[in-house]
């Protein structure tokens, strides 16, 4: 086909210089020479331009009669300029698909192929017509709001919570074309269907969330949530369109009660920091408590253990001085008695002398003795000790004593 509109082009384009140059012929400057008192004939002038003209499509003839006559040779340009128009015609078949697009060819309007990117060609208009779509391009609808986050539209941007509190949201939808006959044939709009498909979603999952959840700390997953449901409708209705991403623009109360949230806000976060200095206290308290706790039980534990382990060397002692004591009681019984005297004098400073004893006996304070040299530092243990009082008074008050003791033996 192609081949052989370019042999047709080529052809026209030779008829067209010879009729051309049949034309610029007539402006001959000899044509008033031929009578030289009035103008041209006219009629012989028409005759040329014919004869000429049938020239050009290889015709013979007289002055118009017979098979090269006037009539023939109308036809003979008729024929031309229809075959002009008829190449124009199948020209206007011919379409260029460029690279991320796809031709889509219609035959009165039923589709028939899908072309990729190239010089493509199809039958004229009106047998055939050819629509180019853009699978690459990203398209974009805006919800809540137009062109500007602040030129809102309140019918689609206010939405109802699941704690029934009122919410203004606006986000965009980025979408690219995955079909391009169900696009194209599948729906009427899918432009709108797409801004009616992401207003269902993002109110079906607004209304199951909470305000502070939507405003805070769940707008990511309001998006991506959002962005599942949407194209699981796109897809059940056959659009043709898919999802690339759900950007949440802005998020907050209606300007109405903008002030009165705000109050609310600040009195939840001074209410967060209360529970947080109030938890600081608690991870500094609880833990030392629980070291006391712990410590104490210790220390009771290790009590326990003591008194236990004592009673039971109590007993397995008395037991081993029990068998003694049958083997021999006297000396037993004196052996404890000198081992409880010692026991019990060891544990204080008094100094028991024996009065029936003669001889010369000269007091010292022992006892005041024995405290000053356990008082004194290790490194003082090799100096003299140097009694604490003058010796007249001790020296007396043995001698008194001694006095006593001879009245009383006497």
């Amino acid at each position: 086909m192609v081949s052989y509109l370019r042999s047709f082009r080529a052809y026209c384009a030779d008829r067209l210089k010879r009729l051309a140059g049949a034309i610029m012929s007539l402006n001959d400057p000899q044509w008033g020479r031929h009578r030289q008192d009035g103008p041209p004939d006219l009629e012989e002038l028409w005759r040329n331009f014919n004869r000429k003209l049938n020239g050009l499509f290889g015709r013979r003839g007289g002055d118009g009669e017979g098979p090269g006559g006037p009539g023939v040779r109308r036809l003979g340009g008729a024929g031309l300029i229809a075959g002009l128009i008829f190449a124009a015609w199948l020209a206007s078949g011919f379409y260029i698909v460029y690279e991320g697009q796809r031709g889509v060819v219609l035959r009165f309007g039923r589709y028939v192929e899908t072309t990729l990117p190239g010089p493509r060609w199809h039958l004229p208009y009106p047998i055939e017509s050819a629509e180019v779509v853009n699978l690459a391009q990203v398209r974009t609808v805006e919800v809540g709001y137009r062109n500007n986050v602040k030129s809102k539209v309140l019918k689609e941007s206010l939405m109802l919570t699941d704690d029934e509190n009122i919410i203004d949201i606006q986000f965009a939808v980025q979408y690219v074309l995955k079909s391009t006959e169900e696009y194209l044939f599948t729906n009427r709009s899918p432009d709108d269907a797409v801004l009616q498909a992401a207003e269902t979603a993002i109110r079906e999952i607004v209304g199951k969330s909470s305000m502070d959840f939507v405003l805070y700390e769940g707008r990511a997953d309001v998006a991506a949530q959002a962005h599942k449901l949407m194209q699981a409708i796109l897809d059940r209705y056959k659009t043709g369109i898919n999802i690339s991403k759900v950007t949440m623009q802005n998020a907050q109360p209606p300007e109405q009660v903008q002030a009165s949230f705000d109050d609310a806000v600040k009195a939840g976060q001074d209410r967060e920091r209360q529970k947080n200095e109030g938890q600081a206290y608690a991870n500094d308290v609880i833990p030392k408590a629980r070291g006391t706790a712990a410590r104490l039980v210790q220390e009771a534990e290790g009590y326990r253990q003591r008194v236990i382990e004592n009673a039971e060397g109590d007993a397995s002692r008395f037991r081993q001085v029990l068998a003694e004591y049958n083997k021999a009681p006297g000396v037993t019984r004196d052996r404890l008695y000198l081992e409880t005297v010692q026991q019990v004098l060891s544990s204080t400073s008094k100094i028991v002398i024996d009065q029936r004893s003669s001889g010369n006996l000269l007091y010292l304070p022992l006892d005041k003795i024995i405290q000053m040299t356990g008082a004194q530092p290790p490194g003082a243990a090799a100096k003299p000790a140097e009694p604490p009082h003058p010796p007249e008074a001790s020296t007396t008050r043995s001698r008194e004593a001694f006095r006593s003791r001879e009245r009383e033996t006497r």
